[in-house]
C-alpha cells in the first residue's frame, strides 16, 4: 500500500537540537506519529561538514526519516541582523517540495510555497496576536514593527491549510473569527510530554537526587534548587526572574538556568549588578534527558514570560512531580489555576513572583508531587500525536481512495 509523506518545515537541526518549544514539538512527531508516515524534516544544519541542498537519511527515536539542511548554523538561538526565519524562506525559494503533507510551523515560509503540491499543515506555537500586537518591548519579534504588514502577509495565506493546529487556546479562538472560511480547520492542540523521559520519583529518590547534585555543585547539602529552561529571549524576560529570585531571600536557595540566548550577556551582568554570582548556575543548554533529571530534584519550575503558547517547560516540569510559578501568559495558567500544582502570579513584578516562590519553598506540603503529575496525564505525548496523526492518516486513506475511483470511472 502506499505511504503517505510528511515534510516537516522548520529551522533546526533534529540531529542537534537547541532548546525550544517548537523543537520538542517536531521530535515527538518524528517520535510518535504512526509508522504508516513516511517522514522528512527540511531544517538547518550545525556541523559545517554536512552537505546542504541534499537528502541525507538519519535516525532519530529508532526511526528513519530524510532529512536535508538548507544552510548552517552554529547556534539559532541568536538574533541576528537577518532573522533565520528571513534566511530560511528565501532559501526555500530554490526548492520545489511536493508532498502528502507539508507541515510548517511558521507562516512566513509558506509564502514561497504556492506552486507546491500537497496538504499545508500550520502549527502556531506562540498567543501570535499578543506577540505582534503587544506592547513594543526591545527584542520582541520584527513583526512588533510592521503589524499592519504581518495581519496583511497572514490573511493571504491562511487560506492555503487544510488544518492549522494551535498551542494556544485564543489564539485558535482568534483564528476562527477572523477568518471564518477556514474556521472548521483551525483546531486547540494541547502540547505534550514525553512520559519516557518525564516522570517523578519517589520522595527518597527525589531528595537522594537534590542532595547528590548541591554536592557536585560544590553547594550546601541543605540547598534547594529553582529551575528555569528556556531560550534566553525577551519573550521570556530572564532579568525579572533574576529580579524576583534575588528579591525571596530565603536562605540555601539556588537559582537553575538552563538555555541560550541573545540576552546572556545582559543575565551575566544582571547577576552581577544583584550579587547574586553564588546563588545561580548558568547550565547552557541540556539534553532533554538532563534536563529531565533537573526537573526531578528541584523544588520549583519559573516562568518570567511576557506572552507563550503553553510553555512546554511547564508540563514538563509537572510532569516530573514539581510544582510551577508562573505569570499569566499562555496555557499554563488555564491548568494550573486552582490546583495544587503551584502559583498563577496576577501581577508580572518582582515583588508578586517572589512572593510566590517563597510560598511554594515555605509550604512544599501544599503542592505535592501527586497533584502536580495528576495535572500532566492528559498532556501524555504518545497519546496525543498517534490521536492526531492516526486522523490525518485515515483521511488521506479515504481521499485518496475517493480519487482513485474518480480516475477509475473516468
Amino acid at each position: 500500500m502506499l505511504r503517505p509523506v510528511l515534510t516537516i518545515f522548520f529551522q533546526f537541526d533534529p540531529l542537534n537540537p537547541s532548546i525550544g518549544g517548537i523543537q520538542t514539538c517536531i521530535r515527538y512527531i518524528i517520535k510518535f506519529a504512526p509508522r504508516e508516515f513516511q517522514l522528512r524534516l527540511v531544517g538547518i544544519a550545525r556541523d559545517s561538514t554536512v552537505s546542504t541542498g541534499e537528502w541525507h537519511t538519519v535516525e532519530l527515536f529508532g526511526r528513519e526519516f530524510l532529512f536535508m539542511p538548507l544552510f548552517h548554523l552554529k547556534n539559532d538561538n541568536v538574533r541576528r541582523f537577518i532573522p533565520t526565519t528571513v534566511r530560511y524562506t528565501l532559501a526555500l525559494l530554490k526548492q520545489k517540495i511536493d508532498s502528502d503533507f507539508l507541515q510548517f510551523h511558521r507562516i512566513e515560509p509558506t509564502l514561497v510555497t504556492s506552486r507546491w503540491q500537497g496538504r499545508k499543515i500550520l502549527y502556531i506555537h506562540n498567543d501570535i496576536y499578543q506577540e505582534v500586537k503587544g506592547e513594543k518591548r526591545q527584542g520582541g519579534i520584527l513583526w512588533r514593527r510592521f503589524p499592519w504588514a504581518y495581519f496583511a502577509i497572514e490573511r493571504f495565506l491562511v487560506p492555503q491549510f487544510y488544518q492549522i493546529f494551535s498551542c494556544n487556546s485564543d489564539s485558535a479562538q482568534l483564528y476562527r473569527e477572523r477568518y471564518p472560511e477556514v474556521a472548521d480547520r483551525v483546531s486547540y492542540l494541547s502540547n505534550t510530554v514525553d512520559g519516557d523521559l518525564f516522570y517523578a520519583l519517589s520522595p527518597q529518590e527525589r531528595e537522594a537526587g537534590r542532595k547528590r547534585f548541591a554536592q557536585k555543585l560544590n553547594l550546601p547539602e541543605a540547598t534547594r534548587f529553582i529551575l528555569f529552561a528556556g531560550r534566553l529571549h525577551p519573550q521570556k524576560d530572564p532579568l525579572l526572574l533574576l529580579q524576583s529570585f534575588a528579591a525571596v531571600q530565603e536562605p540555601n536557595v539556588h537559582l537553575l538556568i538552563v538555555g541560550e540566548g541573545e540576552l546572556e550577556n545582559d543575565i551575566r551582568a544582571e547577576i552581577d549588578r544583584l550579587n547574586l554570582t553564588n546563588q545561580v548556575t548558568l547550565l547552557g543548554p541540556l539534553k532533554q534527558a538532563e534536563l529531565a533529571d533537573l526537573y526531578r530534584i528541584c523544588s520549583i519550575f519559573v516562568l518570567t514570560s511576557v506572552y507563550e503558547g503553553l510553555a512546554r517547560g511547564s508540563i514538563e516540569a509537572l510532569a516530573c512531580g514539581t510544582p510551577v510559578v508562573t505569570t499569566r501568559a499562555g496555557e499554563t495558567p488555564k491548568f494550573l489555576s486552582h490546583t495544587q500544582g503551584g502559583i498563577v502570579c496576577e501581577e508580572r513584578t518582582s515583588t508578586v513572583i517572589a512572593n510566590a516562590l517563597k510560598e511554594v519553598l515555605v509550604h512544599p506540603e501544599n503542592y505535592p508531587s501527586e497533584a502536580c503529575v495528576h495535572i500532566a496525564q492528559p498532556f501524555d505525548a504518545q497519546s496525543v500525536v498517534s490521536g492526531i496523526y492516526s486522523e490525518l492518516l485515515e483521511r488521506w486513506k479515504h481521499e485518496t481512495h475517493e480519487t482513485l475511483k474518480i480516475e477509475v470511472s473516468a
